[in-house]
């Protein structure tokens, strides 16, 4: 038998019991993650930016709230009676001890059953090399003709055609028009792939439709439109709902663009650039015209001037120059020879003058020749009554010698008649 305790057990105030159960739902690894389905009622939205709904179903409620920072990132607007899925974390609102749900994420019932399902065959068609990066094609750089699939009425054939006029008004369009929502947009987005594939001349397929939810955008994830994408012979660009929104034709196109205004963008180039690039390439080519001329015309002035010096009027004033110039070094030559030669006698000149017996005779000396011409150059040479010719500077003397000079006759010579 239990004894009573001596001290009763301390009480917690609402405050601390709220905190408690706060803390335990908190810890709580179910209710800190977890997924909840129900119908949105009582939804109040005041000026704080925060939304306050009651999530129900046909037997419970369940208060939710939805901070204002997640309220603008929500992909859908909450309207009471909308069967809604909330993520988020169970928590204790401890001033009114009450246990609600702390939502950061929404999305209509059946997308997570639709996002399970994307996710099985993204899979499997990846598995199948449908979406490899190898398989795709680069796109024309200058469309003529461009396909379109997307709903005639739609905005997003506005905003492509608006696009298309604005940037690239040369390009021609062919639009086959299809629903893109819808159990008949099916079979109807293959037959526009089809078609455009079978029409002439056409260089690129856009494929677009504007924003929605999963199961707006559920059409272009289907197997058989993934598969007419993957198939078509034409480069496909895909722009289907916002830029947040990826679907399986998107991995299986060629190009992904976030909106249908951005596949019109891809598609074609801008007008603007084009003037500009096609200025910039008519200003190099005008620059590399002139340098190719320059460059000509430097080359066929060198052949001609090698032209003329292998001509004979080349060569003739050429061997004339030559001539000239030869002639020019001969005078010099043969004045220099002249000179040297008048040089040479005029020393030769001074040397016969020093040499010449007769230079003597200013000196006072005289030449004495006999009867027959030849010089007396002692008096063994001559003998009485011989005649002798005596030179002088300024005339001859004629002499006959009176003694014998052998005997020792000192009477001397005659120096006139006899």
């Amino acid at each position: 038998m239990l004894q009573p305790s001596l001290f009763p057990p301390q009480s917690l105030s609402v405050s601390e019991i709220n905190r408690y159960l706060r803390e335990l739902f908190e810890s709580d690894e179910i209710l800190s993650d977890v997924w909840v389905q129900g119908e949105v009622s009582n939804l109040a939205r005041p000026a704080s930016g925060h939304v306050y709904l009651t999530l129900k179903d046909s037997l419970s409620a369940l208060k939710c709230v939805i901070w204002k920072q997640t309220t603008m990132r929500l992909p859908i607007t909450l309207q009471n009676g909308m069967a809604v899925e909330l993520h988020g974390s169970v928590g204790v609102y401890e001033r009114d001890g009450q246990y609600q749900l702390y939502v950061d994420a929404v999305r209509l019932t059946g997308e997570g059953a639709l996002y399970q399902e994307f996710l099985r065959l993204k899979a499997r068609l990846q598995a199948e090399g449908l979406f490899d990066e190898e398989r795709k094609r680069p796109l024309p750089e200058l469309p003529k003709k461009i396909g379109i699939v997307t709903s005639s009425t739609g905005a997003a054939l506005q905003d492509i055609l608006n696009t298309l006029r604005r940037r690239y008004p040369l390009a021609e369009v062919v639009l086959a028009p299809c629903a893109v929502q819808g159990a008949e947009a099916i079979p109807q987005i293959i037959a526009s792939i089809t078609a455009l594939n079978a029409e002439p001349g056409i260089d690129v397929l856009l494929l677009a439709r504007g924003g929605g939810s999963l199961e707006d955008l559920w059409a272009f994830n289907d197997e058989n439109v993934v598969r007419a994408v993957a198939g078509s012979r034409v480069p496909v660009i895909t722009g289907i709902g916002h830029e947040t929104d990826f679907t399986l034709s998107d991995f299986a196109s060629d190009t992904r663009a976030p909106t249908p205004t951005g596949a019109a963008e891809i598609a074609v180039p801008n007008v603007t650039d084009l003037r500009d690039q096609v200025s910039g390439l008519a200003t190099r080519l005008e620059y590399t015209l002139q340098r190719v001329v320059g460059l000509e015309r430097g080359n066929l002035l060198d052949l001609r001037s090698r032209l003329e010096k292998l001509s004979p009027a080349w060569q003739l004033r050429s061997d004339r120059q030559r001539m000239d110039e030869l002639a020019g070094r001969l005078d010099s030559v043969i004045a220099h020879s002249q000179q040297f030669k008048h040089a040479e006698l005029l020393n030769l000149g001074k040397r016969l003058i020093s040499l010449n017996p007769y230079a003597v005779l200013q000196r006072g000396y005289a030449i004495v020749t006999d009867a027959q011409g030849g010089v007396v150059r002692s008096v063994n040479q001559v003998r009485r009554e011989d005649v002798l010719d005596i030179r002088v500077s300024d005339g001859d003397i004629l002499s006959r010698v009176l003694s014998d000079p052998c005997d020792g006759d000192s009477g001397g010579t005659n120096n006139g008649k006899d």
